[in-house]
């Protein structure tokens, strides 16, 4: 009798041990898709489609993108929408900064990390062959290649984590941020 209990015991805190809830992997927990506000919720980005398509050089052969998007700024208090990272601009900027990579970039190949300063983006690869990534001015529209050095870690590409005293008084404290990326990045 006494094995019998002993036994149960041992398949019950086993059974208790290796039991984990149900996890709910859903693509909201890890980004943005097509659409996140900032933090102040002043304003939102979100991802437009082009009305025509664009033709481009690929890696293998010509190819036509069908219909990319571009990136797109919708003031809250203004009630205007207005083009923030376009394809009129953004390959030829970017070629600047990709020395090692000869073929046009879209603004929608790339995830975005708005800060909490709610005027800074970090815009990290999705393509392999790109090693570079890039800053993103919103209130100056500038774009500058982003120091790997930085403050931020990016865990798994998809939430990148920064820690610290953002004033002396206060606790050290992390902060996650989730990307904005495009629908046609994940179809």
């Amino acid at each position: 009798m006494l094995r019998f209990i002993i036994s149960l015991l041992i398949i019950i805190s086993f059974s208790n041990f290796t039991y984990s809830g149900e996890t709910n992997y859903n693509t909201d927990n890890l980004f943005h898709v097509g659409q996140m506000n900032s933090y102040d919720k002043n304003f939102s980005l979100y991802f437009k489609t082009r009305e025509k398509s664009i033709l481009a050089r690929g890696e293998n052969f010509n190819y036509v993108t069908d219909f990319p998007q571009d990136l797109y700024i919708y003031d809250y208090k203004t009630k205007t929408s207005s083009p923030l990272i376009s394809y009129e601009w953004f390959p030829s900027q970017a070629k600047f900064f990709l020395e090692e990579y000869d073929f046009p970039v879209f603004p929608e190949d790339f995830a975005y990390y708005l800060l909490r300063d709610n005027n800074t983006l970090i815009m990290i690869s999705a393509i392999k062959n790109i090693k570079t990534n890039f800053q993103f001015d919103i209130a100056n529209k500038k774009l500058n290649q982003y120091s790997s050095t930085g403050k931020l870690e990016f865990i798994i590409s998809s939430v990148a984590k920064n820690c610290g005293h953002s004033h002396l008084q206060e606790n050290y404290k992390c902060n996650y941020y989730k990307p904005l990326i495009s629908n046609n990045l994940i179809n």
